[in-house]
């Protein structure tokens, strides 16, 4: 049977956004969630568990962190991991420590948990250059390489604060070949059904999260030869996804305002050969440049995202701007109600957060 976009489309969106479910098992399923500090209305984070948990608030993530045993890392993207997760991509490669990494090794290790600004009166606020060309904390920075390294952990947050502890690996690694080929698989679950080179691209990350794994160039061919990865091309692309039968259901009468690090909406290539339509991250686009929002949020309407909303506010007084591809609602009634039933759900999922202010 010939497979065509509006077929992977529907199987993007049954996979992704599946039936609600617990907040750990939501994580495992998934196996990795995008982090973003940015809070408008929520964090990434957030936004993306809200579509998968049962009765989720903006903040049960952190909340229930410790509880969940979980880790924070970098995959393809920065974020939140279950243990399975975490231990494909560690031990890293290990290097000798300098003297003020082994310093501050030494004081998170005497401590259950540190707060940055602990680990600041021991060693003053210097700076250094970060990666952006800006100035970081040396506390901070430091802390940072010997999380990369997995000597430290993040233990928690507090009002978004990384908390540390001293981190033990005493998993037996797999071999290396089968650690990456679980993180390619990993990759393509999450993203589901993805351009091949999109796949490709998100494969280059672990150039950075697993850089003492090899064979990552091949990686994708070595798989679908093997069949543990599946093809079709649809108007001239090539798909690829985890062995499996494509789910073809038709997707609920909803409405869901997506974070812009949504698995379904994450591959800016996909979006647009899906919707037809290039959606634009523009927090960091200058205002007068901006044709969407600083934070604009996708929205998808059945199978097909139309356009995105704007949130303003909170509470009582929470305003919800929407804009259309085709300048226009759709005009079904069932639209409208689904639009107001959506917007209501944000305004639960927001009032902890709300409260908490």
């Amino acid at each position: 049977m010939k497979v065509t976009v509006s077929d992977l489309r529907r199987h993007a969106i049954a996979s992704s956004l599946f039936p609600h479910t617990t907040l750990r098992r939501a994580i495992g399923r998934i196996g990795f969630i995008q982090a973003d500090p940015i809070r408008s209305p929520a964090r990434a984070q957030d936004l993306i568990l809200r579509h998968r948990v049962i009765g989720y608030q903006a903040g049960d993530l952190e909340r229930h962190y410790r509880a969940l045993k979980l880790e924070e890392d970098y995959l393809y993207a920065y974020g939140f991991m279950p243990t399975q997760t975490w231990q494909l991509l560690h031990p890293r490669k290990r290097r000798a420590l300098t003297r003020e990494e082994r310093k501050v090794l030494d004081i998170v290790a005497n401590q259950k948990h540190l707060h940055p600004r602990e680990l600041e009166a021991h060693l003053g606020k210097s700076l250094e250059v970060n990666a952006w060309g800006g100035s970081s904390k040396a506390t901070t920075r430091n802390l940072e390489r010997l999380h990369y390294l997995g000597l430290i952990r993040i233990a928690g947050r507090v009002n978004g604060i990384k908390i540390y502890q001293r981190a033990t690996i005493s998993h037996e690694p797999l071999e290396p070949a089968e650690r990456l080929s679980r993180l390619v698989l990993l990759i393509a679950s999450i993203l589901a059904p993805l351009p091949e080179s999109s796949l490709r691209a998100a494969i280059r990350h672990l150039g950075y999260s697993a850089p003492h794994l090899a064979g990552r160039k091949g990686a994708v061919a070595s798989l679908l030869k093997s069949g543990a990865l599946e093809s079709t091309t649809a108007d001239g692309v090539r798909y690829v996804w985890p062995s499996g039968r494509l789910k073809r259901s038709e997707p609920e009468e909803a409405v869901r305002f997506l974070a812009p690090f949504d698995p379904l909406v994450w591959d800016r290539r996909r979006f647009e050969h899906f919707w037809g339509w290039p959606y634009r991250f523009e927090a960091y686009t200058p205002p007068a440049k901006r044709k969407l929002g600083y934070y604009a949020l996708p929205l998808l309407w059945r199978a097909d995202v139309i356009g995105w909303v704007n949130v303003s506010g909170r509470g009582n007084e929470l305003t919800i701007h929407p804009g259309f591809v085709s300048g226009q609602p759709p005009s079904e009634t069932t639209f409208h109600d689904a639009f107001a039933a959506e917007s209501e759900r944000l305004r639960y999922f927001l009032s902890a957060q709300s409260e908490a202010e």
